[in-house]
């Protein structure tokens, strides 16, 4: 792990373990912290500044895997209905489907007897490509100064230097996120028009979502592909939704249990009607990106979810002890 000073370091991981199980709960009132990941990197990457790497990841499921009770998923469901939570409850997701949750964050996950649950947006596996890998990899391939994107209302942008492409990458992410749908794919093929050979390894392959699933691990439903929910219709909501359940189910020929809402923020990205296509569907439960840990009185369709980017063993553990107060 990284530590500036090992003796002072393992006695503050020890401290807040001990904090930690206080700030937890007790008995009934325990809480659940659901971690959530989207990719993990062989080696930092300038235009993925937010993403870990596999040095980082490393630590940190070493940190979980010794001061916390990392379950499953569906056994921390379970037992959060039940009220018989171990202290220090914890669980491990995945969103989108990235194939290096295979290739990097697997062995690790298997180092330490993790289980984890990847919730895969099914659309893209085998060499699909997700709209915002297509802009940040078009922006890491430009050439020049300047990116003019005006003829499409979206501004003049500096890539001069690779913390000029980071941010704009980042700034263009935001603006065409919650764009309708159409409308963001017609916007994104025009930015990715100005480069050739984009990348088509990024996604999971079904074989590797085969061997994760044989080696433990759950598989969620995440829909085909990854659109804000709240934009579609009634029946676009359904369908991405099932056919997303539907295709993965096919894939390891077992019932997928769980879905995460893409981009997963409540009102904005997904409204009270997908949670209810949720049920309907047949899902056991589902995860949000609200900020928070679970407890005996969340919705099991809107579980809250959680990570610390804090890049020191000491303040990701503080920053995930502090988040059991933010019960939602």
């Amino acid at each position: 792990m990284a530590s500036v000073n090992p003796s002072i370091e393992n006695a503050a991981l020890a401290l807040l373990k001990a904090v930690g199980g206080f700030m937890c709960g007790f008995g009934r009132r325990r809480k659940l912290a659901i971690l959530i990941y989207h990719r993990v990197l062989s080696e930092p990457d300038f235009m993925r500044p937010d993403e870990i790497d596999v040095f980082t990841f490393a630590w940190q499921m070493e940190l979980l895997a010794r001061y916390f009770n990392v379950m499953p998923l569906a056994d921390a469901v379970d037992r959060l209905q039940r009220g018989d939570l171990p202290p220090r409850a914890a669980c491990i997701t995945f969103d989108d489907g990235y194939a290096d949750n295979a290739t990097v964050a697997l062995p690790i996950l298997k180092r330490w007897n993790l289980p984890a649950t990847f919730f895969i947006a099914a659309g893209f596996l085998d060499g699909g490509r997700m709209w915002n890998d297509t802009v940040l990899e078009t922006v890491r391939r430009l050439d020049g100064e300047r990116l003019d994107l005006s003829q499409i209302g979206q501004g003049v942008h500096a890539i001069g230097t690779p913390e000029e492409k980071s941010r704009t990458g980042y700034r263009l992410l935001n603006r065409l996120k919650h764009l309708p749908p159409r409308q963001r794919a017609e916007y994104v093929d025009y930015i990715a028009s100005r480069v050739d050979g984009l990348p088509d390894d990024l996604m999971m392959s079904s074989a590797q979502v085969k061997a994760l699933h044989a080696d433990g691990m759950e598989i969620g439903g995440h829909t085909m592909s990854h659109p804000i929910l709240a934009n579609l219709s009634e029946d676009e909501a359904r369908k991405e939704i099932a056919e997303g359940k539907d295709k993965l189910e096919a894939i390891i020929k077992e019932r997928i249990r769980f879905f995460a809402y893409p981009n997963g923020k409540p009102v904005k990205d997904y409204k009270p009607e997908q949670v209810g296509m949720v049920r309907d569907l047949g899902f056991q439960a589902a995860v949000s990106t609200t900020w928070g840990v679970a407890c005996n009185r969340s919705d099991i369709l809107q579980l809250p979810r959680f990570t610390p980017w804090d890049r020191s063993p000491t303040k990701f553990m503080a920053r995930l002890v502090a988040n059991f107060s933010r019960a939602a």
